[in-house]
């Protein structure tokens, strides 16, 4: 069996059996590239079905040299998916990664934005120009629906039910789930449509698409992360922040207020519970409020 065939039927079986997203997909598809490169490197002519654990060993240290713990323990949990794949179809009898550990690291969440924060990060949002009332249209549907970049990009019109008071989300594993969305998110997401993307020249294939660039096409995840890195610059916040700091931000801050975790659990999309109380982290401070609030003995 060579690789491409054994990568193009995983993709294939992530896709298709395993419901995940092309983001997903694309991320196990190259943790088996590098171990393709290493091989070549190494001239070493080994199959899927024959390449054994010292192989993947050597390869492991190789990486360990080049990226961080977080990235490697990535990996190897990608591979270890890829050759369990193999077991399950009978290529092979057993999975040479199996005990391959990977290396332990800790729970690293990205910083949370305050409330006023984000209102610097808006109103430093210039409005003169063309891209001003989608760039604050994206920037509050971030942080007023809590979505993964990669569902704010495939934001579609026909998603959207501002009768309702909700939003639709296609989220990973090409899960549906309804978003309650606020006033505050719908007159600019509402501003920008009439007054900036009908304007557009829309590309044939993109009519149905909320956000998109000058050109009238969808707006790429890279775009997203150029559009909140030159806004941190621009305000000189002094964090590390990305798209992904807004849903963060949106997470926190509902549970800060005494949101209920289950109902923050269905808006972010996570399957399980435990996803979201990782995702979570308040401070002691607030700690202390909930239990003089609301606990009998307080």
């Amino acid at each position: 069996m060579k690789w491409e065939h054994a990568i193009k039927d995983y993709t294939y079986y992530l896709k298709i059996e395993r419901g995940l997203s092309e983001n997903s997909i694309h991320s196990y598809s190259l943790d088996i590239k590098k171990l393709l490169i290493f091989l070549e490197n190494r001239k070493l002519q080994v199959s899927p079905i024959t390449i054994e654990k010292e192989i993947l060993q050597q390869f492991i240290y190789e990486i360990a040299k080049i990226l961080n713990e977080r990235s490697q323990s990535r990996v190897i949990s990608g591979l270890k998916s890829f050759f369990n794949y193999l077991v399950f179809e009978e290529y092979r009898e057993t999975n040479p990664m199996e005990l391959i550990e990977a290396p332990k690291i800790g729970r690293k969440l990205p910083d949370t934005l305050s409330v006023e924060e984000i209102d610097m990060l808006i109103n430093a949002i210039d409005l003169s120009i063309a891209e001003g009332e989608r760039n604050r249209a994206i920037i509050e549907t971030l942080y007023g629906c809590g979505l993964r970049v990669s569902e704010l990009t495939n934001l579609k019109l026909s998603n959207l039910f501002f009768e309702e008071g909700y939003i639709s989300v296609i989220g990973k594993g090409n899960k549906q789930r309804f978003i309650p969305i606020g006033e505050t998110t719908q007159k600019f997401i509402t501003i920008y449509k009439n007054e900036s993307r009908v304007h557009l020249p829309i590309q044939k294939g993109h009519e149905d698409i909320l956000f998109l660039n000058r050109r009238g096409r969808q707006l790429t995840r890279a775009m997203i992360f150029t559009i909140v890195k030159r806004l941190a610059e621009k305000t000189s916040l002094q964090k590390s922040i990305s798209p992904h700091t807004f849903r963060h931000s949106f997470a926190t801050h509902l549970l800060e207020n005494g949101a209920d975790l289950r109902a923050i659990q269905l808006m972010l999309g996570h399957e399980s519970i435990t996803t979201t109380e990782i995702y979570m982290h308040m401070d002691r401070t607030h700690l202390t409020e909930i239990i003089n609030t609301y606990h009998p003995r307080r």
